[in-house]
């Protein structure tokens, strides 16, 4: 899971504190992943340390004694190439994926169309080689060969049905709140 491009898509709304970005990470991702804000401090450290973030014009820190961080234009081509990148099933620890989508929906900017389009297009491919791997396995294969392709093959397979319904709701007109 990338914290590091959490915080970079919510940077590029604006400049932000590390509590605030913890708070709107958590909420972005209906707090289904808290984060620990040492976690937050450590990534902004590296990110400033990347000049992929710098610390905002108004100086150092605020009247509380609070640092706000900014995204550089280095960091927002980082976060562009990381939402024109399709998640490879290695990298997710969390599911990535749910939060690039999370993430892309709620920054300005950004075509959830067309991540999603990379997204079914390399979940296709991968689906493509796993039926390959599993009709190339003899019938002498241990059935934990064959359990572990068919899973991979299952969560494939779920994860188109999911990128539908995810277009398939973004589809419907916004629904206004009385």
């Amino acid at each position: 899971m990338s914290v590091r491009h959490g915080l970079l898509a919510l940077l590029r709304r604006g400049p932000r504190y590390g509590y605030q970005l913890r708070a709107e990470f958590e909420a972005s991702t209906a707090t289904t992943w808290p984060l620990n804000i040492g976690q937050v401090y450590t990534t902004l450290s590296r990110l400033e340390r990347d000049g992929l973030v710098s610390r905002d014009e108004q100086g150092d820190r605020d009247e509380q004694g609070r640092v706000r961080y900014a995204i550089t234009p280095d960091g927002r081509d980082e976060l562009d190439r990381w939402f024109a990148r399709p998640v490879s099933r290695a990298d997710r620890p969390r599911d990535e994926l749910v939060i690039k989508l999370a993430m892309a929906v709620t920054t300005p900017g950004v075509d959830v169309a067309a991540v999603i389009r990379a997204q079914r297009s390399a979940t296709m491919r991968g689906l493509q080689e796993l039926t390959r791997a599993l009709r190339s396995l003899d019938a002498s294969a241990e059935a934990a060969q064959r359990l572990v392709v068919d899973s991979m093959i299952f969560h494939a397979e779920a994860e188109q049905r999911w990128l539908d319904h995810c277009e398939a709701v973004l589809a419907r007109p916004s629904e206004e709140t009385p």
